[in-house]
């Protein structure tokens, strides 16, 4: 069994990937708002499912991984693979 590690030594094992991640999300943001047309991207259900999760991830409540997932899940069917 192993040890539970504190809350430093899990920041530094992923600080610097975590800090990749976030400047490729700015980037990204940053593309979308320079693109022509960007305007058009008021109503898109995507760009408002990435800020709904950018508002998650900055609320400091627990299970941000799994409230994030759901923001791009579908609703439950009942029988949806018949």
């Amino acid at each position: 069994m192993s040890a539970i590690r504190s809350a430093d030594a899990v920041l530094d094992a992923c600080f610097l990937g975590v800090r990749a991640k976030l400047l490729e999300v700015a980037a990204a943001l940053d593309r979308i708002d320079r693109a022509d047309s960007a305007d058009r991207l008021a109503d898109d259900e995507r760009l408002a499912g990435i800020v709904q999760c950018l508002a998650i991830l900055a609320d400091g409540k627990p299970d941000r991984a799994e409230r994030i997932q759901l923001v791009f899940s579908d609703e439950y069917e009942a029988g949806w693979n018949r």
